[in-house]
C-alpha cells in the first residue's frame, strides 16, 4: 500500500496509527485540569500566577501549531515526511510531561514555564503531522472517517484511562501528587511500546503534487471556500462543547445537587458513550455522507440540551440520559469533522496545486484552542454579571447558571449546523476531484 491509497487499510495498520492517539490524551486530565490547582495551591506558586504562567505557554502553543504544520508538509528526511516530526516530538514531550507532573520540592515559576513550553512544543510536533498523517493514508471518502474512527475511538479510550487511574489511586489513598506523577510515567511507557509501532507500521511517504506556480499559502487558504466554511462551523461547534465543560461541575454542584462522590459517574457515562458510538457514526456516515451525519449529532445534543433547563435538582438518571446521549453526539464531533477536514485538503492540492495537510490541520489545532479560550472567557464572567454567586447562590443565579451551561451551546451549535448543512463537498463531489487529481499526475508525469 502506498501512502494516500484508496484501498482498504488493513487492521494492523489501523491499529499502528491509532494506538498513539492513546498515549496522547492518557495526560489530558491531569494537564488540563489537575495542573492549575497543583501548582497553584499544592507548590504554592498562586492561583492568579499558575494562570498567567499555564496562559504564556498557552499562548506559545498555539503559535507554533502553525509553524509545525507548515514545516512538515514542506521538508521530509530519507523519504519520510511525517514520521521524523513524531520521533523528535515524542521525545521532547515524554520529557516535558515527566517534569511538569514530577516537580522537584521548592520548583517556582520559571520552572513550571520553561517545561510546560517544552512539553506543549512536543506535542505539537506530534498532534499535527500526526493529525496530517491520517489524512494521507487514504483518499477514500469513507476509508477517511474508517482512519478518523480507529484514532478518536483511542483518543476517548485515553481519556477514559486517565480518570481510571484517578479514580482507582485515590481509592488507594495515595496523594494527588503521586497520582498525577504515575499518569505520567504510564504515558511515557507505554509511549515508548506504541510509537514505534507507528513509525515503523505505517507507510509514510512525501506527497507528490503537480508542478503550479506556488502561492502564499495563508493567501490561497483565505479564497478556499471549503476550509474556511469548516472551519468556521468546527469553531462555533467547539465553543458550543467547551461552555458545558467549563460549567460541568459548577453546574453539577449548584443546579443539579450533585455531590462529590456521584460526579465522576456522569463523566465516565459521557465519554463511554463516545466510546462506543463510534461505530455508529462510521455506519451512519457510509449511508448518508459525513457532514449531514455531523449535523444530526449536532442537532440532537442541542435538542438535549434545551431539556436541561426543565430538569429538577437531584434527577440524576435524567441527566445520566443527557449525558449518554450527548457522549454519543460527542463522538460523532471528534470522528467526522476530520476526516471532512482531509477530502478539503484533496480540494486544496486540486484548486490550488498544493498539498498542505499539516498547515491545515494546524490551523485547525489553533481555532479548537481558540474556542476552548473564548467558551471559558466568555462562560465563566457571564455567571458574575448574570448574578451567579458560588458564596451565597440565589434562585436566579442558578437560573441564570442553567441557561449559560445548557441554552447558549444548544444555540450556538444550531448556527454550526446552518453553517455546515450544505456543505459542497459531498462523497459525489469528492469522487470528480479524485479523478481530476489523477488526471494531473498523468499530465504532470507524461511532461516530465
Amino acid at each position: 500500500m502506498t501512502a494516500g491509497g484508496a484501498e482498504h487499510l488493513k487492521v494492523r495498520v489501523l491499529l499502528a496509527y491509532a494506538l498513539p492517539a492513546f498515549v496522547v490524551a492518557l495526560p489530558t486530565i491531569p494537564v488540563y485540569i489537575h495542573l492549575p490547582a497543583f501548582y497553584g495551591i499544592e507548590m504554592g506558586l498562586g492561583l492568579a500566577a499558575t494562570g498567567g504562567l499555564l496562559l504564556a505557554a498557552r499562548l506559545f502553543d498555539t503559535v507554533s501549531d502553525p509553524l509545525i504544520g507548515a514545516l512538515s508538509d514542506r521538508f521530509h528526511f530519507r523519504g519520510a515526511r511525517r514520521k521524523p516530526w513524531i520521533a523528535v516530538g515524542a521525545v521532547i514531550a515524554g520529557l516535558g510531561l515527566f517534569k511538569v507532573l514530577n516537580p522537584p520540592a521548592g520548583a517556582d515559576g520559571a520552572y513550571l514555564l520553561s517545561w510546560c513550553v517544552v512539553l506543549y512544543a512536543g506535542w505539537t510536533m506530534v498532534a499535527v503531522p500526526y493529525m496530517a498523517w491520517g489524512a494521507e493514508l487514504s483518499n477514500d471518502y469513507d476509508q477517511r472517517t474508517r482512519i478518523t474512527s480507529w484514532r478518536e475511538f483511542m483518543t476517548l479510550l485515553g481519556i477514559l484511562g486517565a480518570g481510571m487511574l484517578g479514580a482507582l489511586t485515590a481509592k488507594l489513598g495515595w496523594p494527588e501528587a503521586r497520582s498525577v506523577g504515575a499518569v505520567a510515567w504510564l504515558a511515557i511507557l507505554i509511549g515508548a511500546a506504541v510509537v514505534p509501532l507507528l513509525l515503523f507500521g505505517v507507510p509514510d511517504r512525501p506527497t507528490r503534487a503537480p508542478r503550479q506556480a506556488p502561492r502564499a499559502p495563508f493567501r490561497s487558504l483565505l479564497s478556499n471556500r471549503p476550509f474556511l466554511r469548516l472551519l468556521a462551523g468546527w469553531f462555533l461547534n467547539g465553543i458550543a462543547n467547551g461552555i458545558p465543560a467549563a460549567l460541568f461541575f459548577i453546574y453539577l454542584e449548584y443546579g443539579l445537587g450533585a455531590g462529590p462522590e456521584i460526579r465522576p459517574l456522569f463523566i465516565l457515562a459521557y465519554f463511554g458513550a463516545g466510546v462506543l458510538s463510534i461505530p455508529f457514526w462510521l455506519w451512519c456516515s457510509a449511508r448518508f455522507g459525513k457532514h449531514h451525519t455531523w449535523c444530526a449529532a449536532m442537532v440532537v445534543a442541542a435538542l438535549l440540551f434545551l431539556t436541561v433547563p426543565f430538569i429538577p435538582a437531584g434527577a440524576f438518571a435524567a441527566f445520566a440520559v443527557i449525558c449518554v446521549v450527548t457522549g454519543m453526539a460527542l463522538g460523532a464531533d471528534l470522528t467526522l469533522p476530520p476526516a471532512i477536514q482531509a477530502d478539503v485538503v484533496d480540494y486544496d492540492q486540486w484548486r490550488f496545486g498544493h498539498r498542505r495537510a499539516g498547515l491545515q490541520f494546524a490551523l485547525w489545532g489553533m481555532s479548537t484552542k481558540f474556542a476552548l479560550a473564548i467558551a471559558v472567557g466568555l462562560a465563566l464572567p457571564a455567571l458574575e454579571v448574570f448574578g451567579f454567586d458560588p458564596a451565597t447562590p440565589t434562585a436566579q443565579g442558578i437560573s441564570a447558571l442553567v441557561v449559560i451551561y445548557a441554552v447558549a451551546p444548544a444555540v450556538i451549535k444550531l448556527v454550526a449546523v446552518a453553517v455546515i448543512w450544505r456543505f459542497p463537498l459531498t462523497r459525489e463531489r469528492h469522487a470528480i476531484i479524485r479523478r481530476r487529481l489523477g488526471r494531473q499526475w498523468r499530465f504532470t508525469e507524461e511532461a516530465i
